[in-house]
């Protein structure tokens, strides 16, 4: 990270020289910390323009539809490597050797069960409560039961609770949908993968107990894989400042899943087959496509284009082969549904509007037909990209903590009330 500098002249005629970060990947970065010394602020909406943080482990370039974990592209990595390996890459920097992935498995799988009065907890919820507002409970409530690792300033004990955050979580989401299926609780099989054991907590009856189908154990892991993290976004930001307060990392990682929940957020892929079944039938897709393109009609079409990726989502090509081998293996694609799906992304790789405007389809698009054609509820959708991004969450709470200048947060304000006043007598009001 090389240095240069920014001038700053103030309406009282004070200059101010900011140093200025060009950094290995992206835009150059003005350092504004000392504007307070001078009784100025920014001000910075939704801090669209402003660097919270210093990382090595995420870096996005919208406008050319770059992802990178460590330096290494998204597609590469879901093409080459299983979760485990990518989860070990964030963690520790590099990708792990054959030696390294097993120790890192094994420490995982030696916490995946959790406190069987964890059972007793979930029976405190309604059977039809959302499952997210769930995991926010269970996942804050960890902390009452592995008090043993809270110490922050304790790499050990820090090391110990990432384990036990990725371990646990997948047991826990799986538990959320049996709870609310009325179904009993499925115990973890350490000797399935992370991805078929996930499915296999989620699908497996006393029954009829079988192995998950490889084709969707496949993809269940790219979708972990592509939305392990994502840089800055809200509920990583929203991690990295309760972080910063000291809480402890169950208490971070719970106040993430509450951020992600918000539908402007990890709720797109749901509000996508919400869309999907809006439509209903690919007889209707001229009406809606219509509607879409008239500016003056509020319906949009979620799951094409993206907030960040102005040219195209690199996840989604990916996503788009999971998703055409999914459909394949569940002999689903006469599902009406799903036919409009496949329909409307015909329809957005080939019509002017789209490709003029880049509403390609985007990771969430996909995302959702895959998670439908499997079998999980939409309400599971926000709850899976939760399971997922718990990775990047304690990743990026793990370099946070070790920072040697991280101060907790403390964004300032344009304040636009009343300026000082007096408090008049209740009868003289």
């Amino acid at each position: 990270m090389t240095e240069k500098s920014a001038k700053l002249t103030l309406p009282s005629g004070e200059e101010l020289n900011l140093a200025m970060y060009s950094p290995s990947e992206g835009n150059d970065v003005i350092d504004v910390s000392k504007l307070v010394k001078s009784g100025v602020f920014t001000y910075d909406p939704g801090f669209m323009s402003t660097a919270a943080c210093e990382s090595k482990i995420t870096y996005i370039d919208g406008s050319k539809g770059i992802l990178l974990y460590r330096g290494y592209p998204i597609d590469e990595l879901a093409d080459k490597c299983d979760f485990m390996e990518v989860a070990y890459l964030l963690f520790n920097g590099e990708l792990p050797n054959a030696d390294e992935k097993q120790e890192f498995v094994d420490c995982v799988n030696n916490h995946t069960m959790v406190h069987e009065q964890l059972a007793t907890f979930f029976r405190g919820f309604r059977r039809d409560a959302h499952p997210m507002a769930i995991m926010v409970g269970v996942v804050g409530a960890l902390s009452a039961f592995y008090h043993d690792s809270l110490d922050i300033n304790n790499p050990e004990h820090r090391s110990r609770s990432a384990m036990r955050l990725i371990a646990k979580v997948p047991t826990i989401a799986a538990m959320c949908y049996r709870y609310s299926m009325g179904h009993p609780f499925v115990y973890p099989r350490n000797e399935m993968t992370y991805a078929e054991n996930f499915l296999h907590q989620m699908f497996s009856m006393p029954s009829h107990d079988k192995k998950p189908d490889p084709v969707l154990v496949k993809a269940m892991d790219r979708i972990f894989t592509l939305h392990a993290d994502h840089e800055q976004n809200c509920s990583t930001s929203t991690v990295r400042l309760a972080g910063s307060s000291g809480a402890n990392p169950f208490a971070c990682i719970a106040a993430g899943i509450a951020s992600l929940w918000g539908p402007a957020h990890g709720g797109a892929n749901e509000a996508c087959l919400n869309m999907l079944n809006e439509i209903g039938d690919v007889s209707r897709i001229p009406e809606f496509i219509a509607r879409a393109k008239d500016k003056n009609d509020p319906f949009r079409l979620m799951g094409f284009g993206h907030r960040v990726y102005k040219n195209f989502d690199p996840r989604a090509k990916v996503m788009r082969e999971s998703a055409h081998e999914v459909l394949a293996a569940t002999g689903k694609k006469d599902d009406p549904i799903l036919k409009v799906a496949m329909e409307l992304e015909r329809i957005a790789l080939e019509d002017p509007y789209f490709i003029e405007k880049k509403l390609y389809p985007n990771v969430d698009f996909y995302s959702g037909i895959i998670l439908q054609s499997i079998g999980i509820p939409t309400n599971m959708f926000t709850v899976i990209f939760a399971l997922a991004r718990t990775v990047g969450w304690v990743a990026q709470w793990r370099e946070m903590i070790s920072e040697p200048t991280q101060k907790i947060g403390r964004p300032r304000q344009l304040y636009t009330g009343s300026s000082e006043r007096k408090v008049k007598p209740i009868e003289s009001r």
